[in-house]
């Protein structure tokens, strides 16, 4: 099996006093895909004004990730035609708090996730040039420091991809200071975790196709490592976010480290033309003990972690205490992080579910909001409106 697949969806609980088992799949509101958004349509969970009508009193929150001028300028320029404004996260959980009015006019939220190097390089002069804001939930532990800030396209033309693939804190620092980006949290380092203790691949070439952040953790703080593309033959098992409810496998490390050792051995990349490669590797792995899983404390303290460290080095980093709403990792949340959102002090949390409306009302429960894919946003009411492609 190819690295980049998940080929088991089985979760795994405690019972205090016996061996985790296998009990249910992952749940279906931790998955994204057609299917979801078909269910999502059919249950009536997409705001109207995708469809035609006015706005009403829904806030559109839109989300990006990593942009170019070619995608984000268009949109930018639609917004700022049509006399929309955007808002910041203080303003969002005042609304849904009903602590205030909703904003005046025509008003969105431009969410940018995990704080993309472009965010710095393209997305913050094109939002300068239109008269707009965003919100960014930045990753600390992501982030790195520099010497110097990089180009941008207010100094010369679209630069190329360089140096971090994230924004580094002396970028960040700027962007918060400007006005322009307000800083947020997206958990302190953006992880999945094993939550099984059945090997389901091993990593292969086809690895580097994974995107960086759905890569799994595979020792948290403080030896802090995570699967790499270096790791060809590291066993692989079902994860899931840090923030769910499912428990992390303490999976063994002597297994990675023999299996990984085995193909470096034995050619490499190379090692994975063989046709008989996976029944090898499954051989080399074959005295996989069965893991142990962490405790109900243990987990919960490794999600209360996540949330407070993140805001914390991010209040700390950029001089200020505004840090005080968050974006889960892929939508996902559960019943510990609820409880801890509420604990910790959070404002807000964008978190996905099976219910509730992708934009944001007054009475929305502040730790479940959603939000739209920027995709979207040429249906908003506009000169030039398409509401089809």
């Amino acid at each position: 099996m190819r690295g980049r697949r998940q080929a088991s969806t089985r979760t795994y609980i405690r019972i205090v006093g016996v061996e985790p088992l296998v009990t249910t799949r992952v749940p279906f509101a931790e998955r994204g895909g057609a299917l979801r958004g078909l269910l999502d349509l059919a249950a009536g969970r997409y705001p109207s004004f995708l469809f035609g009508a006015s706005l009403g009193d829904v806030l559109p929150v839109f989300h990006f990730h990593e942009v170019t001028r070619a995608e984000l300028e268009p949109q930018l320029a639609y917004l700022a035609d049509g006399g929309y404004r955007s808002v910041d996260s203080d303003e969002i959980a005042a609304y849904v708090r009903q602590e205030a009015p909703a904003p005046a006019g025509r008003r969105v939220a431009l969410c940018f996730d995990d704080a993309w190097a472009s965010l710095w390089t393209v997305a913050a002069p094109l939002l300068k040039r239109y008269g707009l804001t965003a919100i960014t939930y930045a990753i600390p532990a992501r982030m790195s420091e520099a010497a110097q800030c990089r180009p941008t396209l207010e100094t010369g033309p679209e630069p190329a991809p360089a140096g971090s693939p994230f924004v580094t804190w002396p970028e960040l620092r700027q962007l918060s200071a400007s006005g322009v980006v307000d800083v947020q949290c997206h958990t302190d380092s953006h992880s999945r975790v094993f939550c099984g203790d059945e090997i389901q691949g091993y990593v292969t070439p086809a690895y580097d196709t994974t995107p960086l952040l759905n890569r799994p953790l595979l020792t948290p703080r403080p030896a802090w490592r995570f699967v790499t593309t270096e790791d060809l033959g590291a066993p692989l098992y079902v994860a899931r976010s840090r923030m769910s409810d499912g428990p992390r496998a303490l999976v063994p490390l002597e297994v990675h480290e023999r299996t990984v050792a085995h193909v470096a051995r034995e050619g490499g990349r190379a090692f994975f033309d063989r046709p008989d490669w996976r029944a090898e590797l499954d051989r080399v792995a074959q005295a996989t003990p069965r893991h142990a899983f962490e405790r109900e404390d243990e987990q919960r303290r490794a999600i209360e972690e996540e949330l407070d460290r993140g805001r914390s080095v991010l209040n700390d980093h950029l001089g200020v205490r505004s840090v005080n709403h968050i974006c889960l990792p892929w939508g996902v949340s559960g019943q510990r992080t609820a409880a801890a959102l509420a604990r910790l002090g959070y404002r807000s949390a964008f978190a996905n579910r099976m219910a509730g409306l992708h934009a944001v009302r007054p009475g929305d429960d502040p730790y479940w909001l959603k939000r739209l894919s920027n995709r979207h946003i040429f249906r908003l009411p506009g000169r030039g409106r398409r509401l089809w492609r």
